[in-house]
């Protein structure tokens, strides 16, 4: 199987290699397809760049590394290409590890779907709030008929709902009792009907009792690498209190590895279902208590060249791809190009 594997990895090479030094004023159209392919369905150089910190490639690929699968990409180079990730890489180390100096590329990765959130009412009781929010499943305004899964945390409180579906739009109620100190988060994850491994996500932040949630970054950064997470203080006297990984089929409270007054460093389970991990962590920085949130794969994402800028000085291709990530799909749409004649 690892001699198919090679072999077919080289196939791939040698096939798209023509392209990588084409003459410009030759179908142009299909030069910048294949390289779109290319950075798909190549691992790169080293091959397993994606999950050392310190590693950068020499040569560009994301693919992962002995798949038996065209584009299926590695979660880690993926999530490394995320500007907001603390180990991603720049564009300028991109472009220098492709070596092809005469195109520029953009790269967009982002779920099937999208999953709207909105707290439409609020129910406060002695004992308890109940929050009601509108969830929306999408796709360009288009309803999509989806299976829904809802967690709610705040402090260290968990609250699981039970699985629904929804034909495109529904409303869901979370309970959370006073006693719990706020502020609270809802992660939705949402799984087409008709496509099993197409799972988006979407989260909201929502203020419970005087407690009003701050942007995400306030209080950690948050890092993700070879299925470990690295929560970095962003503030003094910050305390962890609870931090769980959530996928449509499974969640589990994560167990610290490492720690110190700086960091806190946890394993992220490897979860049998096709869907990414969202990733959170309350805590305390000793007057306000907070909620912060990391997706893996570290999507929707962009990155490389801002062709909005060069428009008027580029011939500018766009391919659309669906790819997957841990046996997830998502949608991969890569810009590619090049100075116009």
């Amino acid at each position: 199987m690892v001699l198919l594997v090679l072999s077919a990895m080289a196939s791939t090479s040698k096939l798209l290699y023509p392209y990588m030094n084409y003459a410009v004023g030759k179908n142009v159209v299909e030069r910048y397809k294949q390289i779109s392919r290319y950075l798909l369905l190549n691992a790169g150089t080293p091959s397993d760049w994606g999950k050392s910190n310190r590693a950068t490639p020499t040569t560009f690929g994301i693919a992962k590394t002995g798949s038996d699968e065209s584009y299926d990409l590695d979660v880690d180079k993926v999530t490394r290409l995320n500007g907001e990730n603390v180990y991603a890489i720049s564009y300028a180390q991109m472009f220098s590890a492709l070596k092809m100096p005469d195109i520029s590329f953009r790269i967009e990765i982002k779920p099937m779907f999208e999953v709207t959130i909105n707290l439409t009412a609020t129910y406060a009781g002695t004992n308890e709030t109940i929050y009601q929010f509108e969830i929306s499943t999408a796709k360009h305004g288009v309803p999509i008929p989806a299976d829904l899964k809802c967690y709610s945390i705040a402090e260290e409180y968990l609250e699981t709902a039970n699985p629904l579906t929804s034909n495109g739009r529904v409303y869901v109620n979370t309970t959370i009792p006073s006693t719990v100190r706020g502020p609270a988060l809802i992660i939705v994850l949402a799984r087409s009907v008709y496509q099993r491994k197409a799972v988006s996500f979407n989260s909201y932040s929502f203020a419970h009792g005087s407690a009003k949630p701050e942007p995400n970054g306030t209080f950690l950064r948050l890092g993700l690498l070879n299925h470990t997470l690295t929560a970095s203080f962003a503030q003094s006297n910050v305390t962890l209190l609870k931090t769980c990984a959530f996928t449509f089929d499974h969640n589990s409270t994560l167990s610290r590895t490492t720690s110190d007054n700086q960091s806190a460093r946890y394993s992220i389970p490897h979860f049998a279902d096709s869907s990414p991990i969202i990733i959170v962590s309350t805590g305390t920085n000793s007057t306000t208590f907070f909620t912060e949130q990391i997706a893996y794969p570290q999507i929707p994402l962009q990155t490389g060249a801002d062709f909005a800028t060069l428009k008027t000085h580029a011939k500018v291709s766009a391919y659309t791809y669906f790819v997957t990530i841990d046996s997830a799909i998502y949608e991969c749409i890569v810009w590619i190009g090049g100075l116009k004649d």
